[in-house]
């Protein structure tokens, strides 16, 4: 059952300007909309569409019109890839709520969505807006039934629930966040030095559904830097995601576990993360940021990535020293600078983890001749250090859903700390050059992510 609608903060001020023109009567707007997650957890909006009010014809201070034109084009739009269509209108009056007459429109015009557009289960609906920006959206199916949607994230600088009860203030730390939390789904990526924390604390605090995604296995290597790990985890092998879903079990029975003992690269991987809310990137290399990016762009998932380092230095008589004990925590919005272009993921990275990967051989060989410049050969982190960034970076999505900040998070898209150096650094946005990619909440397309390798199996085979 789908349980959230989410939009971004331009989207979301693109239809307020189209629904609240500023002459007190009803106006109209279309959202084109995907579905997402394995289960059609969440919708997605795709697409804004306006419906200017000369072609209604009639717009009064509690009824609009719906011009047929308009619905036309947007069925013209959504058809080719069987997006659902959502037909909003505003209460200029401030009601929440679907009136009478909203009910009596619904039943002229939702049919004539699912006619033109042949969809299973709870699918094309409508929605309303109010001055404060409150958005209501309920669903159809084909039947004449409907159910409201419980959450409408405004994804940008914030994270907001656009809902009544959501826009309804909630104090930091309180019982009010955990409450809210209980209904939300965050995705781990990588269960490992950092993941595990992140995992841990995001329990802890109440999150109501737990994605876990890691292929591994615990290790003995692991036992210094894993949570709840143990020998016997070791001994027998134990994936990562179960261990810590065996260990979650015991403190927070409440929540759900979701475990994906595979890549992110996998097709499950994709779309078991694609229901979170958030997406926590735990993982070490290039590749699975890549693809967790896509995630975050094209199914409108806010993303924090974090990375630990101790580089070292050695001195005239080769002897080793820490240059620097550090860490990264990134905050990217779906249509802000990603890790891209932030230069956390870069072709020249991509393609040495591939050569590692695939072809160590011609990796030595590149890496001797110079064609790979940077080899990632840093210290092991330690589990302090991995503590500090997995704790910050829970931190900063309570700092996004529910600000505590004294200055905003509008400075605050890259944090960089410096235990050696005793320094903190906040780097907003604006540092960072945006280059498009025409990709915005895409969803789950085929092949999924635009990556041949997450085509389906038969796909891929007739390739």
């Amino acid at each position: 059952m789908t349980a959230s609608l989410t939009l971004t903060e331009n989207q979301h001020a693109e239809l307020r300007g189209f629904l609240f023109p500023g002459d007190e009567l009803e106006s109209a707007a279309i959202m084109i909309c995907r579905f997402v997650g394995p289960a059609k957890e969440r919708m997605i909006v795709r697409a804004v569409v306006n419906v200017p009010d000369a072609l209604c014809p009639q717009r009064k201070c509690n009824y609009i019109s719906w011009p047929g034109e308009s619905i036309e084009d947007a069925i013209d739009q959504a058809e080719s890839d069987g997006d659902a269509i959502i037909l909003i209108h505003s209460h200029p009056g401030g009601f929440y709520g679907f009136s009478k007459t909203d009910n009596t429109s619904d039943r002229i015009t939702i049919p004539g969505l699912f006619a033109a557009i042949e969809a299973e289960g709870f699918f094309h609906g409508s929605a309303i807006m109010t001055p404060s920006g409150a958005i209501k959206v309920r669903l159809y199916c084909q039947t004449g039934e409907s159910h409201d949607v419980d959450k409408v994230w405004r994804v940008g600088l914030n994270i907001v629930d656009l809902t009544k009860n959501g826009l309804a203030p909630a104090l930091p730390f309180g019982h009010q966040m955990t409450d809210k939390l209980a209904g939300c789904t965050a995705c781990v990526i990588g269960v490992s030095g950092t993941g595990s924390i992140v995992a841990e604390l995001l329990a802890r605090k109440g999150v109501g559904h737990l994605v876990l995604v890691d292929f591994d296995i615990v290790k003995h290597k692991n036992l210094n830097r894993i949570v709840n790990s143990t020998v016997e985890d070791a001994e027998a092998r134990q994936l990562k995601t179960r261990m810590m879903a065996a260990a979650i079990k015991q403190y927070a029975p409440n929540t759900k576990v979701t475990i994906i003992s595979a890549g992110l690269d996998t097709r499950d991987a994709v779309i078991a993360a694609s229901a979170a809310d958030i997406l926590f990137s735990c993982v070490d290399g290039m590749t699975g940021r890549s693809i967790a990016e896509l995630i975050c762009r094209r199914c409108l998932i806010p993303l924090i990535d974090l990375g630990v380092t101790i580089p070292t230095r050695r001195d005239n008589a080769d002897m080793a020293h820490v240059a620097d004990v550090c860490g990264r925590i990134d905050f990217v919005r779906p249509d802000g600078p990603n890790l891209s272009d932030r230069e956390v993921v870069t072709s020249e990275g991509l393609r040495a983890e591939y050569l590692l990967a695939n072809a160590p051989d011609a990796a030595a060989q590149e890496i001797e001749a110079g064609y790979i410049q940077s080899v990632h050969e840093e210290a092991p982190s330690v589990m302090a250090l991995n503590m500090k960034a997995a704790a910050d970076a829970v931190l900063e999505w309570i700092a996004r859903q529910f600000p505590y900040r004294i200055g905003g998070n509008s400075g605050c898209a890259r944090t960089l700390f410096s235990h050696a150096a005793g320094e903190l650094e906040l780097i907003p946005e604006e540092e960072f050059k945006t280059e498009a990619t025409g990709d915005l909440a895409f969803g789950l397309v085929e092949p999924l992510l635009g990556l041949p390798s997450l085509a389906p199996i038969k796909v891929r085979d007739a390739a």
